[in-house]
């Protein structure tokens, strides 16, 4: 029983073009909202280390003044 493990080949899918072009739309369209959230946790993500480590914008030279 512990050999009852079965292997398959896929070889060939046949998808009309229409339903494809549909598909990778609505991943396109779904891509889009996932993009906005990662944005979010990224920019959030990098507040949070630079409050941690306390790189500003003094490092940059933008908050000297002349």
């Amino acid at each position: 029983m512990a050999d009852d493990r079965r292997e398959v080949v896929v070889t060939d899918i046949k998808i009309p073009f229409v339903s494809m072009v549909i598909l990778l739309v609505k991943w396109a369209v779904a891509a889009i909202p996932a993009l906005f959230i990662l944005f979010i946790i990224g920019g959030l993500l990098s507040m949070i280390l630079g409050l941690i480590f306390g790189t500003g914008w003094h490092h940059w030279g933008m908050g000297t003044s002349m």
